[in-house]
């Protein structure tokens, strides 16, 4: 679950949310066993994620509960909104099966796989124009947890989506538990800096102007440094502003996830129109 390509003989897998799932009841084991560690197989870790995934319209060829009962409560309480789908993909099968299809279990005993969206969908939906909400950019980050949080975060405040360079996968299965499974509700991908989508980038710095006196374009591509790096030299030199985050001298930096989430919460306060 890397890179982005549809395995040489995809069988029933549906390829996007749109395609109909075939019937997860049929030897749910057998097809997990199938599908797990192919390019568009992406594990939904637990309940919270599954629900999300469901819940932005992700195709899903395989869900399993140890205790279905107490998943369906959850989305009676939690997610009434996807309760009727849940309950026709969840399937219950013994915990100690449950346990050996996922590398971590966890503790609402709910693990499903889904189809990673087509890298071309989400190439466009960074692409559009004009756009209504910024892109946020993770230069080479380290953390997978950070990453997945970043996710989540883009998610609830409606950004265009989120981009890596560097190695790290946005997809991987760490990412997706830190992400609650909201990569389904905005673009990921990983891309190289000379391939970042237009518009003004405003990168994080702690040289650069203070954030509260800059106004942000809903175009404007939000770059933030590696949790030990700061901005590459390529990053740097592509940045049309370089912005900083208000901090009490002497403290050294703010945690990744904090630093996007203050950004975003400054544009959606202050943004501006498209190409202002």
């Amino acid at each position: 679950m890397t890179d982005p390509a549809h395995p040489a003989d995809p069988g029933p897998v549906p390829m996007s949310p749109a395609e109909p799932v075939a019937d997860p009841a049929a030897d749910p084991v057998r097809r997990w066993r199938r599908l797990v560690g192919t390019d568009t197989a992406v594990l939904l870790d637990g309940f919270h994620a599954l629900k999300h995934a469901v819940r932005f319209g992700a195709g899903v060829p395989v869900a399993v509960t140890a205790d279905r009962e107490a998943a369906l409560a959850l989305a009676d309480d939690l997610a009434p909104d996807v309760r009727e789908p849940l309950a026709a993909l969840l399937t219950e099968v013994p915990r100690a099966t449950y346990e050996a299809l996922v590398p971590r279990p966890h503790p609402t005993a709910v693990a499903a796989l889904a189809v990673r969206p087509p890298r071309e969908a989400n190439l466009a939906a960074l692409a559009r124009e004009p756009r209504r909400a910024p892109v946020v950019v993770l230069d080479n980050p380290r953390n997978l947890g950070n990453a997945g949080a970043v996710i989540r975060l883009a998610a609830g405040f409606g950004a265009t989506g989120v981009v890596t360079t560097g190695t790290l996968d946005p997809w991987h299965p760490t990412v997706v538990r830190g992400g609650a499974g909201l990569h389904f509700a905005t673009a990921v991908e990983r891309l190289d800096v000379e391939e970042l989508p237009a518009g003004p980038v405003f990168a994080l710095d702690p040289e650069g102007d203070d954030l509260r006196g800059v106004r942000l374009p809903n175009d404007a591509v939000l770059a933030f440094g590696s949790e030990r790096a700061g901005l590459s030299a390529a990053l740097r030199a592509r940045a049309d502003h370089l912005l900083a985050l208000p901090m009490r001298p002497q403290v050294s930096s703010y945690n990744l996830a904090t630093s996007v989430a203050m950004t975003l919460y400054h544009w959606s306060t202050t943004g501006l129109p498209s190409g202002t």
